[in-house]
């Protein structure tokens, strides 16, 4: 297992996520949805994160129902990618995140930065944590099912205007 820690990083750390929402191959799998976020590029799933944002995401982020770390490789001494996870109030609802540097992909990051992220949800008043993907994302479905998430609900997305198949999961709080 890798040696890794999760860092609630600091207004000056926000140069990470800014290169993580930046960079094509990271940010690929979030291509073609038709959204709304402001600074969303629909051709790459890249995000606009300009440093004048960043103050305003940090205070957002104080909230006592979100969560925001930086996934750190210890032996490396570098950040690998984030988790998150954010009360959803129009699906009333938890839903987290993992994303790997495309770089750190495939070394063993996902599943230790993922029970984490668990840890410290339910260390918490957090129940139940959701997330949602296209099934063609295997290793994302396998990686959740693998930490004990279960498929609840099979819904359909807009991607690149084609119709894609996807899933919710979700694991309830266990003790880790």
């Amino acid at each position: 297992m890798k040696n890794i820690i999760l860092i609630e990083p600091k207004l000056e750390e926000y140069y990470y996520e800014q290169k993580l929402l930046s960079d094509k191959d990271t940010m690929s799998y979030n291509a073609g949805y038709d959204v709304s976020y402001s600074g969303y590029h629909y051709d790459t799933g890249c995000i606009d994160f300009d440093k004048d944002k960043w103050l305003e995401k940090y205070n957002k982020r104080k909230d006592k129902n979100t969560f925001f770390a930086y996934i750190k490789d210890v032996n490396l001494n570098k950040y690998v990618g984030y988790v998150n996870y954010n009360y959803n109030n129009e699906e009333n609802r938890y839903e987290c995140g993992i994303v790997i540097e495309s770089k750190y992909r495939g070394c063993g990051y996902s599943k230790p930065a993922l029970i984490l992220l668990l840890k410290q949800a339910f260390s918490k008043e957090i129940d139940s944590l959701y997330d949602n993907f296209e099934k063609n994302r295997v290793n994302a479905l396998k990686l959740f099912q693998n930490v004990g998430f279960e498929i609840v609900e099979e819904k359909k997305w807009k991607k690149f205007n084609q119709i894609v198949s996807g899933v919710v999961v979700k694991i309830e709080k266990i003790n880790l």
